[in-house]
């Protein structure tokens, strides 16, 4: 089939190389170079990065927004007869969804219609989902709320992260477009209506949504800094002996459910880790990373500070 691509993030890169193997990729279409890094030096989505490595001929377009003419004008003269979309970061104007002769397909990575949105992995571990997968879907003006095609779920691991999840999420997206491509391939594809009364909606991760409140259950902030990793990182404060609040990030955290004590005080410190106290039960603090520093453990960290250890 002739297909263009949209997508920016990594988890979007396997599909775009199942593409390039198994279709004709006519063209892709990410998101402009951004600023990144320490010196805020201009990088490439990582998609582009993928293309430009594996298939520098096919093109490319870079546009600030898919709702400009350029763009549009563009993806018309490429005649695809899919347009499939994963992780793009963009909601796609009516004049795109209607560009290919045989339709617009997104790849969302969870079983709709939970967790539509921005940040749907994050969403699925902080909300202590026991599965999750990705949905192949007909894109429509509203957020994710196309008919479904088709679904492939996986359970998810105790442990998991958003990182380990996305990873095997990435895996199991081409799987499920190419069962989809191939029930158009054979006549029209079967369509679900989505139930838009059990749709829960996430949005984009901001440093607010990453912050550490003391005062919630250790169970839901243990999934919260699971949810957050590898990145942004669950931000958090620990306070020193003196009363100043040192602010870290929290890369992994167990659950200690027999603590007890005032949120957000420091019940021990030994070799184990700081132990801090919930809203209910406690965390016992993992690897952390203070401000300006790299990661440590939490007890090699406690050992160079004077922590405020409540008795």
């Amino acid at each position: 089939m002739r297909i263009l691509f949209a997508g920016t993030g990594d988890i979007g890169i396997p599909t775009l190389n199942y593409l390039m193997a198994r279709h004709t990729l006519m063209g892709v279409l990410t998101q402009p170079d951004r600023p990144a890094g320490r010196h805020r030096e201009l990088k490439a989505p990582a998609i582009k990065e993928e293309l430009l490595r594996l298939a520098p001929e096919v093109p490319i377009l870079q546009p600030e927004s898919p709702r400009l003419p350029e763009a549009i004008s563009w993806v018309r003269q490429l005649a695809p007869e899919v347009m499939v979309t994963m992780a793009y970061g963009r909601i796609l104007p009516k004049e795109l969804l209607e560009a290919p002769s045989l339709a617009c397909l997104n790849i969302h990575a969870s079983v709709l219609p939970r967790h539509r949105g921005a940040s749907p992995i994050q969403a699925t571990i902080a909300s202590g989902d026991r599965i999750s997968g990705v949905s192949i879907m007909h894109m429509a003006e509203g957020l994710d709320t196309g008919d479904v095609i088709l679904e492939k779920s996986i359970p998810i691991a105790r442990r998991e992260t958003a990182g380990s999840l996305s990873e095997k999420l990435a895996r199991l997206a081409p799987v499920a477009l190419s069962e989809a491509l191939e029930l158009f391939s054979c006549g029209s594809p079967p369509r679900f209506t989505q139930d838009h009364a059990l749709a829960t909606v996430t949005r984009k991760i901001g440093r607010e949504e990453s912050l550490i409140d003391w005062s919630q259950p250790a169970v839901a902030l243990e999934r919260k800094i699971r949810a957050l990793q590898p990145r942004p990182a669950a931000v958090a404060t620990l306070e020193a002996s003196t009363g100043e609040a040192i602010p870290i990030k929290i890369h992994s955290a167990i659950i200690a459910r027999k603590a007890f004590g005032k949120p957000g005080s420091i019940l021990r410190v030994d070799e184990r880790g700081v132990l801090v106290a919930c809203g209910e039960g406690g965390l016992l603090l993992g690897a952390i990373q203070p401000e300006g520093r790299g990661r440590m453990n939490s007890s090699a960290f406690a050992r160079g500070r004077a922590l405020n250890i409540v008795t």
